[in-house]
């Protein structure tokens, strides 16, 4: 029965987008006052500042019940914890939106929130298209009690209080070296008409780390299951964006809403790129970190020592894992020494999540 709701929910959802834009239109006329920004570049000062906001946000990421999600949800409940109730923080509540269809043997240990997939074959092999559609099923069943929401993701890890980066008007999320709108103008075209604005409408972002309203993410959230899967359904599309399609969809939905967000560098850091933790927010560990043992970076190249998270897909990284040699930058040895702070400290890391 919960199933056919899910279903019938999605139906509605694709039907409010996929037959013409018509509706959409109506929808920026009507909600987009007070909401769309002066088409500012990245490097924009204004839209490097701070927020205004000091409402708790709830976080919230999408995951399976993989072994591989299972252990970075882990790592990053335990750091979640760490940090909440920290000088600065703006953490409230956090649900894991598990869109497995069922449940799992974290369920005690994490919060968690059960939605279903995309029927089958719809995401075409492309896991990441659930995320919206999870996000969709979360706000619209669960009782979320903060005005604000992250959208985060497993392999994110708190490294600093986060305090709530967005404000009233505008939500606030991380830009992307590799989101490049403008660049990809004839193919964002398709999904983002001239007659709604300038490419520079939409933001070189995804739709994680970003934090927003509640209400303006209810708003958003069923055209970006859309425009997800109108993407992945065009080819050119598909090849063109790849693995970051999914962000892209997002980056659209928000300026079809007319949506610009504040645009912050200090929210993340992704080693072995970025060498310092500074006073930013969240390390990002997507990247594999490999180097010599004089503590060279050999990317593209397995190294004589190296952390990558895609090196336990069936089960977690094993306790007390090797510091890196001398010279590796501060940020891929902090990350390293954070992931075995959680390991030794969450019971049954060895056993519990194994596929």
């Amino acid at each position: 029965m919960g199933r056919a709701k899910s279903l019938l929910m999605l139906l509605m959802v694709l039907g409010f987008s996929f037959a013409t834009y018509n509706l959409v239109s109506m929808i920026i006329d009507h909600k987009a006052g007070g909401l769309v920004a002066d088409g500012l570049e990245v490097f924009d000062p204004r839209m490097m500042g701070s927020g205004n906001s000091n409402s708790k946000f709830h976080v919230a990421l999408t995951a399976t019940d993989a072994a591989y999600s299972q252990w970075q949800c882990r790592i990053m409940y335990y750091w979640y914890k760490k940090v909440k109730d920290m000088p600065g923080s703006g953490m409230g509540k956090f649900t894991r939106i598990l869109h497995s269809g069922r449940k799992d043997q974290l369920m005690d240990e994490i919060p968690s929130f059960v939605v279903d997939p995309l029927p089958e074959g719809l995401d075409r092999g492309y896991i990441v298209l659930n995320r919206p559609w999870a996000f969709v099923q979360w706000l619209e069943k669960a009782d979320i009690d903060e005005e604000y929401i992250l959208m985060a993701e497993p392999d994110h890890i708190f490294v600093n209080p986060l305090p709530n980066l967005a404000s009233r008007t505008q939500p606030a999320g991380y830009p992307f070296f590799y989101i490049k709108p403008a660049e990809n103008e004839k193919i964002i075209r398709k999904f983002y008409p001239k007659e709604k604005g300038p490419v520079t409408d939409v933001d070189p972002i995804g739709n994680s780390p970003v934090i927003i309203q509640k209400s303006l993410l209810e708003e958003i959230a069923p055209t970006w299951v859309n425009v997800s899967l109108r993407m992945k359904d065009d080819p050119e599309t598909d090849k063109a964006f790849g693995w970051v399609l999914e962000m892209y969809a997002y980056a659209v939905a928000s300026a079809l809403h007319g949506v610009k967000h504040i645009l912050r560098k200090d929210f993340m850091l992704q080693p072995p790129w970025d060498l310092q933790v500074g006073k930013r927010f969240i390390i990002h560990y997507t990247y594999g970190c490999d180097y010599n043992l004089k503590g060279q970076l050999t990317y593209g190249k397995i190294g004589e020592w190296r952390f990558d998270k895609r090196s336990y897909l069936m089960g977690p990284p094993p306790k007390n894992l090797s510091l890196p040699p001398p010279g590796v930058p501060e940020s891929v040895v902090r990350l390293v020494k954070m992931v075995n702070e959680a390991t030794a400290n969450i019971p049954e890391w060895d056993s519990l999540n194994r596929s």
